[in-house]
C-alpha cells in the first residue's frame, strides 16, 4: 500500500515530494497518493486524542516548510481591511458613541488606543457575551473613528498571493473539516438516551483540532479566502459528506447525522402527522390569518370539566394552535426539518447541537472580516434560527448558550446592509416573529382576568422557565437589532400578515401575572414571578415598540402609524371579547401589565406629536374608548389602594410591583401611555361620566356627602382618607401633566431633571440612570435637541466631592440651582416619579429648607403651583374635565367638609381641591357665553349648579342639600343638646323643621349620586352608540355592592340647610387657616400684591385663588367683597361646636406637645455635650501628672477615674484596678520610612521597579545583623530597637473602666449572638460609650495627685553627685510586685502586647525566648510608640502644644506597664552601660576580654534606645533631676557619635587639619565645650586604627569636594542629635508633664535643649546656638572619648573593616507614605489588568496592587494559596504586620485587610463627574484625586481604619 510506505517516512520529505507532485500540469499520481496517505491519517475511527493526524496537516499544509514560518508568509500576503479580533466573556473592549453608527459597535483596546477618540463619548467595558472589533467597518461605525492601521486601506498594496503556497491548504482543509465534523457526529447523543450524556468530553479530545482551525483563520485574508471556498462549495460538501460506498463506518455515521437532524424543524415529525387530523377544526373557527390563534383557545369539548382533563385540553389547544401557525407563514422552509448544502451549514448545525462551544464560535466568528463568507453565514444562521430557538430551550445552561448567541448575531444583525439583505432573501422577519410566537406558546396559560370560567384569552404563565430565566432574550435581543435600522423596520411595517402576527404574540402578554387581593389571611407563599413578567413586558414588548416609533417620526411614515393603530385596536377588541368583558371590571384583580394598551397609546402619541396626524381619525367610538379606559384607570386606583395599605396580605412583592411599574427604566413604557390614553380618553367621553368613574374606581363615592356621618361599603374608615388624596391626586396629574401633550422633547428631559434632582441631590451616573430613556435617547446626541450635559448645567450646580477625613467620603454631586426651586419645582411630576413615597417628602422638605434660606417664606410651604405648558389643539377637551358638574359638586361638599371638620379630610385633600380649582381658573373654556349677567333661575330642579363653567359656579350659593344619613348621625337628633349655644340650635331645629315638611323644600335640596348618574350617562352613550344596547344591559348583580349591608343602623333622609357657596367656603376657609375672624377686609382685593403669592402655604394657596377668579370675572370679584364685607361672625362659631373645640384643643394640644419635645431636645443636647467635653478630657495635660507619680512620701489627693461601665468614679486601686481602653496593632508604617520626601512611583511598565532596600525596616535589620555577627548577642540587643516593622502600637480613646466591668461586658458579648464586626474571642470589643473599636484594657497603677517640690524642684545637686544617685538607683534589685489583681492585669496585657505582633518580630536574638530578647522587645514597644507621635507631629516637635494625639495618649500607663515588666530583669552591674557612658573605667583588660565576643562598642549603640532601657529599670517614678540627668549624660554620647560619624565624611586632608586645630582649642578654658577640640581629639583617637578611615578614602574624597566650615558642621551635628532630643523631650513630656513649646524650625534644637535643661535659656537670636555648649561632663571629657575611640579601635582586623558602617547613623528618615499613582486610572488597568502574576506565572482573574510596597498579588487566587491562606493576606502580614492596602485593578476600589478582617474603603480613583465607578462598571476615564488619596495615608500613617471605616467583615483568609 502506497499510503503505509508513505507514513513511514520521515513527514517533511515526504510533504515536499508531494507538493512537487502536485504543482505538475498532470498531478493525477500526487492526488492519488495525497488522498491515499490522508485515508490514512485523517481516520475518524481513531481517537481524537490522537495528536498523529494533526501535525501530518500541519506539515502538509505548510509544504515542508515549518509551520511557523508558512504562518508568517501568509500573513504577509493579508490584505483585510478589517480588525475583526473576536474576543470572549470578560474581555476590556471600548465603546465610543461619537463614532458608532450601530449601538452595539465595539472597539478592541488597541483601536481604541490607536484611534482618535479625545473628548468623545466612550466607555470601557467588560465584555457579557463576547464580541468582535469593528474597527474598519464603514456599516458600523464612522471611518474617522478608524485607527491608524485600518485607516490605510491595506488591501490597495498587497501582492497577490501565489499560487503554491495555499495550494496544499485547498487540497488537505476539506478532508480536516469533514472529519471533524464526523467526530462530532459520532460523540453527539440525543438528550433524552438513557447513556449518561457528555459532550464536553467530545469537545475536550477535539480541542487541537478546532484549535488549529482558529490558528488558521488568524492567518490573515489569504487563508480566509481559502477556508471560505471549502466551507461554502457544495460540490466537496456532496462528495464528502456520505462518505464513499465501501466504507461502512461512514455511511453509521452519516445515518447518526440524518437522526439528529429528524426535529430540526419547528414541527416535529409527529406532530406534522397530527395535522392532518387537526387542520379542519382549527380552521373552521371562523376566523381567518394568524389572530385565529386567540379564537383558537377554547376547550375542545364541553365536558370536560374535571381537572385533569382540562389541563389535558390545554395541551391539546397548544398543539392545535402550533399547526394553524403552520398553515399561517410564508415561508415553509423554517417549519420543517433542515436540509444541508455545504460543510459550513453542517458545522454551523453541531455548533447548535453541542450548545455553541466558545473554540467553535469564536472560529465561526474570526472568519467574518470575508465578505463572502459574512453573507452566506447569515443566510446560514437565519436558516437554522428555528433549530437555535429549539436548542435554546431544552439547554440547562440557558444563560452561556444565550450570551453565545448574541455574540454571534450581533455581528450580523448590527450591520444595516447585511440586515437588509436577509431580510429581503430569507424572510428573517417572518421567521424571528414565528419563532417568537412558537417560543411563548410553549407557556401559556388560560387567564384568569374578568370572566375566570369563560374567558377564552391565553397569557404566558411567567412562572416557566422560559421567562423566569429570560431565556427568550437572544431572539428578542436579536429582534430589536434589526428593527433599529430603518429599511428593515419599513419592511415589518408594510407587512400587513406580520403585523397581525405580531399583535398576537403581544397580547399573549397582555393581562399576565394578574393579581388577585387576598381578603381573608396573608399568602403563604409570595410569588416573585413579577420580576419575570416586567422584564418580558419592557424586553419582548415595549423595546420593540420604541424600536418602530424611532421610524415614525416624520409625515411620510403616516400610513405605518395609522396601520399599527388599526390592528392595536382589533387586537384589542378580540381581548375584550375574549375576556368576556362589559362595562365593569372585575372587582379586586388588577395587572400591570397591559402592552396593547401601551402601543396604541405610543403610536397615538407619535401620530399626533411629529406625524401631524388629527387625533379623531384614529380613535374608535365611544364605546370601545369606554372599555379601553376601563383597565389603566384600575391600575392608578390599584396603586392607591397599595398604598393605602390595602393589598397587605398579598406580601411585600404587591409593594414591589407598584414600585417597579413606575421606576425609571419602566415608567415610559408603562405609567406614562397610562395616564395618556386615559388623558385621551378623558378628553374624548362624557366628562361627568369621567369623574364619576374616577371616584367609583378609587371606592370614595359614600365618603363625598354633605353628611358628617356615612356608611362605606367598600372601605375601612382609616382607608378612606388616603383613598380619597390618591383619586384626587390622581385627577390634578391627568389634568396638569403634559407630557404627551404638547411639550418638547428638551421641555420633557428638563422637566424629568428638575424632578429627580429636586428628590435628592443626585450623581451624574445616576442621573442618567433615573432619566427615561425615551423619548430622549441619552446616548448620541440627537440633532436638534439638547444634550444631556447641557440641560444638566443649565439646571443644577455642580458639589465637589467633599473630604472629612474620618467622615464619608462624598461624591460629586448635582444640586439644583435657586431658580429652579423658584421656579420651576414640579410637585406634581415629582409625585408621578417617585418610587418611594418618602421620596415626595423629602423634595418637600428641600423646597422648604430652600424657601428659609432664601427668606421667601417661612412656615411650611404648600406644594408650589406651577403654570403648565399649553396643550396640543387636539387635546383641548381635556379642559372639559375641570368645568363639570360632578366635579364642582364634589368640591364644593369637600370645601364644606373640611370647614366643617369632618372625619378623613386633611390638608392634602385640601391641596389638591385648590389645585384643581385653579386648573379651572388658569384653563376656561372659551366658548362660553359671557357669564356675567346673574343666573334668574333660583331652583335648578336637574343639578346643584345652573352650568358647566367653573367660574360661575363659583359665586353660586346652594341653600338645602338632601343627604341620607345613619340614624345615629347627628343631624338627625331630635333635641337639641342642651350644652351648644342658640345658633347651633337653630341650626340643629331648622333641619328638624326642614324633615317635618320636607315636601316643599324638595325641589330646593339637591341631591348627588355619583353612581347613578354614571350609570345613566353610560347607557346613553351605550344607546346612542349600539343598537345591541339590549344584549349589554348592565348585570344587576355588581349593583348590589353599592347596598350598604342591613346590619348597619338604617338609612334616613335628612334635608341641611347650607347657604353657601364656594366662594364664600374659600373665603371661610381662609379664617381658618389664618386663625383670624374677618381675616380678609372688605376691599382687600385692590391692595393685593400678587408677586409673592407663588411660594407660600395654604393661606397663599387661596388668596391667589380668590385674586384670579376676581380678576376673571366681575361677578366673582362683586361676592366675594361681598362676603368679605359682612363681617358677621362666621356660621359655626368657633368655639360653640363640639367638633371644632375639639379641633381647637387638638391644635393647642399639638403645639403644647411640640413645645415640650423642643424642651426635651435641648435639654438633651446641652446634658451630651458635657458629657463629651468631659469624656475627652480624661486625662488632659494637667492630670497627667497625676497619673505618673507613684506611691511618694508626699501624700496627696489620688486621680479619679469614672468608669464607663457602671459609671462609677473612684481611684484605681491593687483590689480592684481601672483601665484604659486600648487597641493594640501591629504596625510597620515606621519600617516603610524611605531617606528621600519623594514618594516611590508605582511602576506602570516593565521597564520600572521597586526597591525595598533603602527603607528604615531593612537598613535597622541589617545593622542589627551585622553586630550580632561580631559582638555579644545580649549586648546587641540592648543596643538597637526593634519594631520598625511589625511594632506594636497602642492607643486609646481615652476612656477608663474598671477591669471587673470589663469582664462581665466581655461575656455580655459572647452570649450576644448577634453578628458584631468584630470577634469577642480575641478579645475583641467597642467602647462601651464612644463605641470605639479596642481588643485590650491598659491597667492604671494606683497614683496620687500632683506632688509638688520633691519631684519637680530644679535641684542645685552637682552633676557628679545625681550621676551616683542614677548608678545607686538602678543598683537596686526589681522588687517582684507582690500579687494583686493589678499585677495579674499587668501581665496580662503584656501577653496581649506580645499577641499582637507576630512571632518573628519578636526573636531577634540568637536564643529565641532568652530573656534579652523579651527586654529588647519590651522597650522596643516604648520606642515604637513615641516614635509614632512624632510622626503624627509632623516628625518634629515645632508645633508644640498637646496636639490631638497626645490628648489621648496612654503613653503614660504604658509605660509603668513596660516599667514593671521590665524591673524583673536586671542589668549585670559588669555590663551596666551607665558605668561606661559617665565613668572611666579602670584597665578591665584582665577580665573584660576574656569572653568570646566583646560587647558593643558604646560609639555603635544607639542612644534613644539607651535611654528608654535607663528610664525603665530605674524604679519608678523617676524623680525628674534623675531624668535630666540620665539625659545629659546621653547627650554627650550622642554629641560624639555625630562628631565621629562626621569625621568619616571628611577627606583625609581635612582630617588632619581638625586634628592640629583641635589641639589647640583642647586647652583653652572650656575645651570640653568646643566642637573642635572634641572633633580634634576623637579623629586623632580613632585614626589609631587605620582600618577605621580606610575604606572609603576614594569615595569620601569624591563626595566632599566642598570643604566643611564650621557652620556646616555645627548645622550637621545639630541634625544628627535632634532625633534624641525630640524622643527625650516627649518622653518628658509624658512622665512629667511637661508642656512643649512651639517653636520655629530653626530654633527647635535651642527651644528642646531649654526644655531638656541642656542649657539654662535660650540664646539670643544674634548669637547663633552651639550645640556643644549643652554638654555636661561628669569626667574629664576627653579621658571618656578616648575611652569610647579605645572601644572601636581595639576591635580584631574583621571587625574594624565594618566599623565605619556601623559608626555612620542613618540621616533622618522621611515622614511615611504610599506610593505616588499616576493620574489617569487607564494607565494602571492597562498595564496591570493583563500581567501575569510573578508566582503562578497566570493572568490572575482579580488582580491587585499593593499600595504600599507596590507588590502585584492575585485576590482570592488560589493558584497563590500557601498553607490555606491567599496572597493578598499573606502579602499584608509580610509587608505591613497584618495591615495591607490593596487596589483591586479590575474594580478600581480599594480594600483594607487589618487582621482577620477586611473592609472596601471606597475608591481615590474618580471620573469626569467626582463619582466613582466600582467595578468598573460605567467604564468611563477615571482620575487620581489626591484628597482622597491623602486621606487614605493620613489613615494609615494614623492607624485610625478601624475607627473610620465602619463596614467590617471576616475574611477568613480568603483574600
Amino acid at each position: 500500500m502506497m499510503a503505509a510506505s508513505l507514513l513511514r517516512r520521515d513527514k517533511k520529505a515526504t510533504t515536499t515530494r508531494l507538493k512537487a507532485e502536485l504543482n505538475r500540469t498532470d498531478n493525477h499520481a500526487g492526488v492519488r497518493q495525497l488522498k491515499e496517505l490522508l485515508d490514512a491519517v485523517l481516520n475518524p475511527e481513531k481517537p481524537a486524542a490522537d495528536a498523529e493526524g494533526l501535525d501530518w496537516c500541519k506539515c502538509l499544509i505548510a509544504g515542508g516548510d515549518g509551520f511557523e514560518e508558512f504562518c508568517r508568509t501568509v500573513r504577509s500576503y493579508d490584505n483585510a481591511a478589517l480588525c475583526g479580533l473576536v474576543w470572549t466573556a470578560n474581555f476590556v473592549a471600548y465603546r465610543c458613541r461619537t463614532c458608532g453608527i450601530s449601538p452595539c459597535m465595539s472597539l478592541c483596546a488597541e483601536c481604541f488606543n490607536n484611534g482618535e477618540h479625545t473628548g468623545h463619548d466612550f466607555n470601557m467595558f467588560r465584555s457579557q457575551a463576547g464580541g468582535a472589533c469593528d474597527c474598519g467597518d464603514g456599516n458600523v461605525m464612522r471611518e474617522s473613528g478608524f485607527c491608524r492601521r485600518h485607516r490605510l486601506k491595506t488591501g490597495e498594496n498587497i501582492p497577490s498571493v501565489p499560487r503554491d503556497l495555499l495550494l496544499m491548504s485547498e487540497m488537505v482543509l476539506p478532508r480536516f473539516i469533514i472529519c471533524v465534523i464526523q467526530y462530532l457526529r459520532d460523540g453527539y447523543t440525543e438528550p433524552d438516551t438513557s447513556t449518561e450524556r457528555d459532550l464536553q468530553k467530545v469537545l475536550q479530545q477535539l480541542e487541537p483540532q478546532i484549535s488549529f482551525l482558529e490558528e488558521l483563520t488568524k492567518m490573515g485574508g489569504a487563508m480566509r479566502t481559502v477556508l471560505t471556498k471549502i466551507l461554502t462549495n457544495q460540490q466537496t460538501f456532496k462528495e464528502l459528506s456520505m462518505g464513499q460506498e465501501e466504507n461502512l463506518y461512514a455511511k453509521n455515521n452519516y445515518e447518526k447525522y440524518l437522526s439528529a437532524l429528524k426535529n430540526s424543524g419547528l414541527v416535529s415529525v409527529e406532530e406534522k402527522a397530527l395535522a392532518g387530523a387537526s387542520e379542519l377544526p382549527a380552521g373552521a373557527d371562523g376566523n381567518t390569518g394568524a389572530l385565529g390563534l386567540i379564537g383558537a383557545t377554547a376547550p375542545s369539548s364541553p365536558d370536560e370539566s374535571s381537572k385533569e382533563e382540562d389541563q389535558d385540553g390545554g395541551q391539546s389547544v397548544g398543539q392545535r394552535k402550533r399547526v394553524k401557525l403552520s398553515s399561517s407563514t410564508k415561508d415553509s422552509s423554517i417549519m420543517d426539518s433542515l436540509k444541508h448544502k455545504c460543510f459550513l451549514e453542517e458545522l454551523l448545525f453541531w455548533t447548535i447541537k453541542y450548545e455553541f462551544p466558545q473554540k467553535m464560535v469564536t472560529f465561526l466568528l474570526n472568519m467574518l472580516p470575508d465578505q463572502d463568507y459574512k453573507i452566506t453565514f447569515t443566510k446560514t444562521f437565519v436558516q437554522h434560527y428555528a433549530f437555535i430557538m429549539k436548542t435554546l430551550m431544552k439547554s440547562h445552561e440557558s444563560d452561556t448558550m444565550s450570551n453565545r448567541i448574541v455574540h454571534i448575531s450581533v455581528q450580523l444583525f448590527s450591520n444595516e446592509e447585511l440586515a437588509r439583505h436577509v431580510t429581503e432573501e430569507c424572510q428573517l422577519l417572518d421567521i424571528m416573529v414565528t419563532v417568537l410566537l412558537y417560543m411563548m406558546e410553549s407557556c401559556l396559560i388560560k387567564s384568569e382576568l374578568q370572566d375566570e370560567e369563560n374567558s377564552r384569552h391565553v397569557v404566558v404563565n411567567c412562572g416557566e422557565a422560559l421567562l423566569k430565566n429570560n431565556t427568550y432574550w437572544p431572539l428578542v435581543s436579536d429582534f430589536i437589532n434589526i428593527l433599529s435600522h430603518q429599511s428593515v423596520a419599513k419592511k415589518f411595517l408594510e407587512d400587513h400578515s406580520l403585523l397581525m402576527l405580531w399583535m398576537s404574540f403581544v397580547s399573549f402578554f397582555q393581562g399576565m401575572n394578574l393579581n388577585k387581593r387576598e381578603l381573608n389571611e396573608h399568602v403563604e407563599f409570595e410569588s416573585q414571578t413579577y420580576y419575570a413578567a416586567f422584564a418580558a413586558e419592557l424586553e419582548a414588548c415595549a423595546q420593540p415598540m420604541w424600536g418602530l416609533l424611532t421610524h415614525c417620526k416624520v409625515k411620510e411614515t403616516q400610513e405605518y402609524t395609522k396601520t399599527v393603530v388599526r390592528y392595536c385596536l382589533e387586537a384589542l377588541q378580540i381581548w375584550f371579547d375574549a375576556i368576556g368583558f362589559v362595562d365593569e371590571p372585575a372587582p379586586n384583580q388588577v395587572t400591570f401589565h397591559l402592552p396593547l394598551h401601551r402601543y396604541y397609546a405610543m403610536f397615538l402619541s407619535k401620530a399626533v406629536k411629529c406625524q401631524g396626524l388629527d387625533l379623531d381619525s384614529l380613535l374608535p367610538d365611544q364605546e370601545m374608548l369606554m372599555k379601553i379606559m376601563v383597565h389603566p384607570l384600575q391600575i392608578q386606583a390599584s396603586l392607591s389602594e397599595i398604598h393605602s395599605n390595602m393589598w397587605v396580605r398579598n406580601g411585600l412583592q404587591i409593594k414591589g410591583q407598584a414600585m417597579t411599574y413606575v421606576q425609571s427604566h419602566f415608567c415610559n413604557s408603562m405609567i406614562d401611555p397610562d395616564i395618556y390614553l386615559l388623558q385621551v380618553c378623558a378628553s374624548r367621553l362624557d366628562s361627568d361620566y369621567f369623574i364619576s368613574s374616577v371616584f367609583e374606581r378609587f371606592k370614595v363615592v359614600d365618603l363625598l356627602t354633605m353628611a358628617s356621618q356615612h356608611q362605606n361599603a367598600v372601605l375601612d374608615s382609616e382607608q378612606e382618607r388616603p383613598m380619597l388624596e390618591g383619586a384626587l391626586t390622581f385627577l390634578v396629574i391627568l389634568t396638569s401633566l403634559r407630557i404627551h401633550l404638547g411639550m418638547a422633547d428638551d421641555e420633557i428631559l428638563r422637566a424629568e431633571m428638575v424632578s429627580q434632582l429636586c428628590m435628592n441631590d443626585r450623581t451624574h451616573s445616576s442621573l442618567l440612570d433615573l432619566i427615561p430613556e425615551n423619548p430622549n435617547p441619552k446616548s448620541g446626541i440627537v440633532p436638534g435637541s439638547c444634550s444631556f450635559e447641557d440641560m444638566l448645567s443649565a439646571v443644577a450646580d455642580f458639589k465637589a466631592p467633599v473630604f472629612e477625613p474620618g467622615g464619608s467620603m462624598q461624591q460629586g454631586m448635582y444640586t439644583p440651582k435657586a431658580e429652579v426651586w423658584q421656579k420651576e419645582f414640579d410637585p406634581i411630576m415629582v409625585v408621578l416619579r417617585t418610587v418611594y413615597r418618602r421620596d415626595v417628602q423629602s423634595a418637600m422638605d428641600r423646597y422648604s429648607a430652600f424657601l428659609k434660606q432664601s427668606g421667601i417664606h417661612t412656615g411650611n410651604p404648600w406644594p408650589p403651583y406651577k403654570e403648565r405648558s399649553p396643550l396640543h389643539p387636539c387635546y383641548k377637551g381635556l379642559v372639559k374635565l375641570l368645568h363639570c358638574k360632578t366635579l364642582h359638586i364634589v368640591i364644593f361638599t369637600l370645601l364644606y367638609k373640611i370647614w366643617m371638620d369632618h372625619q378623613n379630610m386633611s390638608e392634602h385633600v385640601l391641596c389638591m381641591v385648590l389645585y384643581l380649582i385653579e386648573l379651572g381658573l388658569d384653563n376656561l373654556i372659551q366658548d362660553n357665553k359671557e357669564d356675567e349677567e346673574p343666573c334668574i333661575e333660583e331652583h335648578c330642579h336637574d343639578s346643584w349648579f345652573p352650568g358647566t363653567n367653573l367660574l360661575s359656579n363659583l359665586h353660586h350659593v346652594i341653600n338645602f342639600v338632601r343627604v341620607r344619613v345613619p340614624e345615629t348621625a347627628p343631624e338627625v337628633k331630635r333635641e337639641p343638646p342642651p350644652s351648644t349655644s342658640s345658633e347651633a340650635s337653630t341650626f340643629v331645629q331648622n333641619s328638624r323643621r326642614l324633615s317635618g315638611n320636607w315636601r316643599e323644600n324638595l325641589r330646593e335640596a339637591q341631591v348627588f349620586s355619583l353612581v347613578a348618574e354614571r350609570r345613566r350617562k353610560f347607557q346613553e352613550i351605550i344607546n346612542r352608540s349600539s343598537t345591541e344596547a339590549s344584549q349589554v344591559v348592565r348585570p344587576k348583580s355588581s349593583s348590589t355592592r353599592w347596598v350598604p349591608p342591613g346590619s348597619q343602623p338604617q338609612l334616613v333622609t335628612e334635608i341641611l340647610e347650607i347657604r353657601e357657596s364656594m366662594l364664600s367656603l374659600l373665603i371661610k376657609l381662609h379664617q381658618k387657616l389664618s386663625a383670624k375672624q374677618n381675616s380678609l377686609s372688605a376691599n382687600w382685593l385692590d391692595d393685593m400684591d400678587t408677586s409673592r403669592h407663588t411660594h407660600g402655604d395654604g393661606i397663599t394657596a387661596i388668596e391667589r385663588i380668590l385674586t384670579k377668579a376676581a380678576t376673571r370675572s366681575r361677578q366673582s370679584k362683586c361676592s366675594i367683597q361681598d362676603i368679605c364685607g359682612k363681617v358677621c361672625p362666621p356660621v359655626p362659631p368657633k368655639k360653640s361646636s363640639p367638633t371644632d373645640k375639639k379641633t381647637m384643643d387638638k391644635e393647642e394640644r399639638r403645639q403644647r406637645a411640640r413645645e415640650r419635645q423642643q424642651k426635651l431636645l435641648a435639654e438633651f443636647a446641652s446634658r451630651q455635650k458635657s458629657f463629651m467635653e468631659t469624656a475627652m478630657d480624661v486625662e488632659s495635660p494637667d492630670t497627667d501628672a497625676a497619673m505618673d507619680l507613684g506611691a511618694s512620701e508626699v501624700m496627696e489627693s489620688e486621680v479619679l477615674y469614672d468608669c464607663v461601665i457602671c459609671g462609677q468614679s473612684g481611684p484605681s486601686t491593687e483590689d480592684r484596678p481601672t483601665g484604659l481602653v486600648v487597641l493594640l496593632q501591629a504596625s510597620s508604617v515606621l519600617g516603610h520610612r524611605c531617606k528621600s520626601d519623594e514618594a516611590k512611583k508605582l511602576p506602570t511598565s516593565d521597564e520600572e521597579h521597586i526597591y525595598a532596600a533603602d527603607t528604615c525596616g531593612v537598613a535597622h535589620d541589617l545593622r542589627l545583623t551585622l553586630m550580632q555577627r561580631f559582638f555579644k548577642d545580649s549586648s546587641c540587643l540592648q543596643s538597637v530597637s526593634i519594631g520598625w516593622d511589625g511594632g506594636v502600637y497602642v492607643q486609646t480613646c481615652g476612656h477608663t473602666l474598671h477591669i471587673d466591668c470589663h469582664k462581665s461586658y466581655m461575656e455580655s458579648l459572647r452570649n450576644d449572638q448577634v453578628l458584631q464586626g468584630f470577634s469577642v474571642d480575641k478579645g475583641e470589643f467597642t467602647c462601651p460609650l464612644c463605641r470605639q473599636f479596642a481588643n485590650s484594657v491598659l491597667p492604671c497603677r494606683p497614683g496620687r495627685g500632683t506632688e509638688a517640690g520633691a519631684w519637680h524642684s530644679p535641684t542645685n545637686k552637682k552633676t557628679c553627685v545625681l550621676v551616683k544617685e542614677v548608678e545607686d538607683l538602678q543598683e537596686q534589685l526589681g522588687l517582684f510586685p507582690t500579687e494583686s489583681n493589678l499585677s495579674k492585669e499587668m501581665e496580662l496585657v503584656i501577653k496581649d502586647i506580645k499577641n499582637t505582633t507576630q512571632k518573628k518580630y519578636m526573636d531577634y536574638g540568637k536564643n529565641p525566648g532568652s530573656p534579652d530578647n523579651d527586654f529588647l522587645f519590651m522597650y522596643s514597644v516604648a520606642r515604637t510608640n513615641l516614635e509614632l507621635e512624632l510622626v503624627h507631629r509632623g516628625g518634629n516637635l515645632c508645633s508644640g502644644g498637646a496636639s490631638a494625639a497626645a490628648k489621648r495618649s496612654c503613653l503614660n500607663q504604658l509605660f509603668h506597664v513596660l516599667a514593671m515588666h521590665m524591673r524583673l530583669y536586671s542589668i549585670d552591674s559588669a555590663y551596666n552601660p551607665w558605668t561606661r557612658v559617665t565613668q572611666v573605667a579602670q584597665s578591665r583588660e584582665a577580665d573584660g576580654f576574656d569572653e568570646e565576643r566583646p560587647e558593643v562598642p558604646m560609639l555603635f549603640r544607639d542612644v534613644p534606645s539607651l535611654l528608654i532601657i535607663f528610664v525603665l529599670t530605674m524604679p519608678q517614678p523617676l524623680r525628674k533631676e534623675h531624668f535630666s540627668c540620665v539625659v545629659k549624660m546621653l547627650y554627650n554620647l550622642q554629641f560624639i557619635q555625630a562628631l565621629a560619624s562626621l569625621s568619616a565624611k571628611f577627606s583625609p586632608e581635612e582630617r588632619k587639619a581638625w586634628i592640629t586645630s583641635g589641639a589647640l582649642k583642647k586647652n583653652a578654658a572650656n575645651g570640653e565645650k568646643s566642637f573642635e577640640a572634641l572633633l580634634g581629639h576623637t579623629i586623632s583617637k580613632l585614626a589609631k586604627d587605620k582600618s577605621v578611615y580606610k575604606p572609603n578614602t576614594e569615595e569620601a574624597s569624591m563626595l566632599s569636594s566642598s570643604v566643611w566650615s564650621p557652620q556646616s558642621i555645627e548645622f550637621s551635628l545639630q541634625q544628627s542629635c535632634l532625633p534624641f532630643l525630640r524622643l527625650s523631650s516627649l518622653l518628658q513630656h509624658h512622665l512629667y508633664g511637661d508642656g512643649l513649646n512651639g517653636c520655629q524650625v530653626e530654633e527647635e534644637f535651642s527651644s528642646l535643649a531649654v526644655c531638656l535643661g541642656l542649657m539654662a535659656s535660650a540664646p539670643q537670636p544674634s548669637n547663633p546656638m552651639h550645640s556643644a555648649s549643652c554638654l555636661e561632663w561628669a569626667v574629664d571629657a576627653f579621658d571618656l572619648v578616648t575611652q569610647w575611640c579605645a572601644e572601636v579601635t581595639g576591635l580584631s582586623e574583621t571587625q574594624a573593616d565594618h566599623s565605619l558602617t556601623l559608626l555612620v547613623k542613618d540621616p533622618e528618615w522621611a515622614a511615611p507614605c504610599l506610593l505616588q499613582l499616576p493620574d489617569n486610572y487607564n494607565i494602571i488597568f492597562q498595564y496591570y489588568h493583563r500581567k501575569a502574576c510573578t508566582a503562578c506565572k497566570k493572568v490572575p482573574k482579580d488582580p491587585a496592587l499593593c499600595l504600599i510596597c507596590g507588590t502585584f498579588v492575585c485576590l482570592k487566587g488560589l493558584c497563590c494559596k500557601q498553607q490555606g491562606v491567599c496572597e493578598c493576606i499573606l502579602h499584608s502580614q509580610h509587608c505591613g504586620a497584618a495591615t495591607g492596602i490593596f487596589l483591586l485593578i479590575n474594580a478600581s476600589v480599594i480594600i483594607i485587610i487589618r487582621g482577620h478582617r477586611f473592609c472596601l474603603w471606597g475608591s481615590v480613583y474618580l471620573d469626569a463627574h467626582g463619582e466613582e465607578d466600582r467595578d468598573l462598571r460605567r467604564g468611563k476615564p477615571l482620575f487620581l484625586c489626591k484628597e482622597r488619596y491623602r486621606v487614605l495615608e493620613q489613615q494609615w500613617v494614623s492607624h485610625t481604619f478601624d475607627h473610620i471605616n465602619k463596614r467590617w467583615g471576616p475574611h477568613y483568609n480568603g483574600l
